[in-house]
């Protein structure tokens, strides 16, 4: 069995996790590029924690300034088996109101300007996305949304935009007319770089607006979003404490494989692959590159 070591990604608004006890900033080194902040870990109750602040404190880095890849892969090297991402959302449905969180099952990559994977030329791999993230985890997120009163939809599709912009009118319409859900600007590519590092990911995505294809609401604002991002926040907290309180000591095997989803998917024959790429790679694919 595996330590379970649940990692949080906390997105607009979300920049430190209250209740984290024995806290300690760790600087951790990674070759892909430097992460969006320094990783805070602690405990919650007896559960370790990682938390990561996605736009760093003070909000100092836009959506395509990210780097998803030295995010994922630090947190990767740090040992978190688990990773919940908590972001802002637009929302394209009307009962999926401001305040709503939404635990999305399905993305669509609208993202134009980032790097989508780990692998590449010396070491070619495939992994699956049919179903993006963990069922099981995203079970016990909803359950802990639950034991805080805190209005959790379960399913839905995340339209990922590049941003920084908001969407055209057109876009939003569009959007809405292919039955998308929710739409942000941050859960893409990480959802794919985690599943190729076989992180188990789960998504709470927080309605903070209507887009813009509401006829009864006002083209999206900053000081809209912010004020309902304050009252998200506050919730998404508290819904991090409990989902740390009840998780499992030992991280439980994914049943659609999430946490193993590297055992088929390097293509690249041994003899041909790039030892320098290997080397970056040696946290991510580890597992299976020692095992080749």
């Amino acid at each position: 069995m595996t330590k379970a070591v649940l990692g949080i990604i906390g997105g607009s608004g979300i920049y430190d996790l209250p209740g984290l006890e024995g806290v300690a900033e760790i600087d951790v080194h990674s070759p892909w590029g430097t992460p969006s902040s320094r990783l805070k870990r602690g405990r919650i109750g007896t559960t370790e924690i990682v938390f990561l602040s996605r736009h760093d404190v003070g909000h100092r880095l836009s959506p395509t300034d990210i780097d998803y890849r030295a995010n994922i892969d630090c947190l990767k090297r740090a040992g978190v088996t688990d990773l919940v991402s908590l972001s802002a959302c637009g929302s394209f449905k009307e009962e999926l109101a401001p305040g709503t969180f939404v635990l999305v099952d399905q993305f669509v990559d609208r993202t134009t300007r980032r790097a989508s994977s780990f692998f590449g030329r010396g070491c070619v791999a495939h992994v699956s996305m049919a179903h993006p993230v963990a069922p099981r985890l995203v079970d016990r997120v909803a359950a802990a949304a639950a034991a805080e009163g805190i209005k959790a939809v379960k399913g839905g599709t995340y339209v990922c935009m590049e941003g920084p912009q908001f969407s055209t009118l057109a876009e939003s319409l569009s959007y809405k007319a292919a039955g998308y859900d929710v739409i942000g600007m941050t859960n893409m590519p990480e959802a794919k770089l985690a599943r190729e590092a076989e992180i188990s990911y789960a998504s709470v995505c927080m309605v903070t607006d209507y887009d813009c294809w509401h006829p009864d609401h006002d083209a999206v604002t900053v000081t809209d979003i912010i004020r309902v991002l304050t009252e998200n926040a506050e919730k998404a907290k508290r819904l991090a404490g409990r989902l740390a309180r009840d998780f499992p000591a030992e991280h439980e095997r994914c049943p659609i494989g999430s946490d193993r989803a590297l055992d088929h998917a390097i293509i690249t024959a041994p003899d041909a692959r790039d030892p320098l790429l290997l080397g970056k790679l040696d946290a991510v694919a580890g597992r299976v590159l020692t095992a080749a």
